[in-house]
């Protein structure tokens, strides 16, 4: 507080006191977007430091790819198309799955180092900081399926449709590859370590082989085809390549490429509905 001297109309000096400075009020906290972006940058920036983690992951895909294409590839006849169109959307949409494995690592990585606990101290949404971390996920994941697809041009495969629904397809898997990041975020966040949330990942591996994604359904035994044809990556390799050949028949399917296509948004928004609530349910309770 300070006290000035001024001259008083009497000529005597009359103490006065200056007003105290005002005090700025404190900042808002970060609405849910702002938190689920700054989230979204922190973790792109940690895939640009350490690029082996999404180059590592493109060269596995791209090494199982060419497995199948030259090795199994020889013994498989799909129908009407060459095995080469009938595996690579279906390949495709399944290296979602692999990716989600490095998420799953990821996150018990930052939940092992504090990271999350770091974050839980600020006052922003918990739902929202999943959210970036989710959205960063996915980004990185386009990208490898971008590289996955890339090979499989390279590798004879074609379109037989038009170009919009190739582009459909991928988009497709785009938002599965959401809908399961989801999915490994919440493994992640149970598993408590990288190597756990690892093995725990691969339990989800059956299900590529027991589905449409590698092999015609109706080539599996009698009793596993219901299981084959009823789980979501079945429906989901369906629609993708159903929009990759531009007709569902040419890969031995009924129904028409919309009833595929709606089905598998139905199965992606059901997984973004179970596993979003258990994956910040579960960060709440950490």
């Amino acid at each position: 507080m300070t006290v000035t001297t001024l001259d008083h109309p009497t000529g005597a000096g009359a103490p006065t006191i200056a007003p105290a400075p005002a005090v700025a009020p404190a900042p808002a906290p970060p609405g849910p977007l702002a938190t689920a972006w700054s989230v979204t940058v922190r973790t792109l920036r940690k895939f640009r430091r350490t690029p082996q983690l999404v180059l590592i992951g493109a060269i596995q895909g791209a090494m199982f790819l060419l497995i199948f294409r030259y090795v199994f590839g020889g013994a498989i006849s799909p129908g009407p198309v060459p095995y080469v169109d009938f595996l690579v959307p279906g390949f495709v949409m399944t290296s979602v799955l692999f990716a989600g494995t490095g998420t799953a690592a990821g996150v018990a990585e930052d939940v092992e180092h504090g990271f999350f606990d770091r974050l839980r101290s600020l006052p922003v949404s918990r739902g929202a900081l999943l959210a970036g971390r989710t959205l960063a996920d996915t980004l990185v994941l386009a990208w490898g399926l971008a590289i996955t697809t890339a090979i499989g041009f390279a590798i004879g495969f074609r379109i037989h449709g038009a170009v919009s629904m190739a582009l459909a397809a991928f988009g497709l898997c785009v938002v599965y590859g959401f809908a399961t990041t989801w999915l490994f975020v919440w493994i992640g966040q149970v598993a408590g370590n990288a190597q756990a949330a690892q093995g725990m990942s691969l339990l989800v591996f059956p299900l590529t082989f027991v589905s449409s994604a590698y092999v015609p359904v109706d080539s599996m035994p009698g009793w596993m085809q219901p299981i084959a044809e009823h789980q979501p990556i079945t429906v989901m390799t369906n629609a993708v390549r159903s929009l990759a050949l531009g007709d569902p028949s040419l890969a031995g399917l009924s129904g028409t490429t919309a009833h595929w296509v709606v089905l598998s948004l139905l199965w992606s928004a059901g997984l973004v509905l179970v596993f979003a609530p258990l994956a910040i349910a579960r960060y709440r309770r950490s």
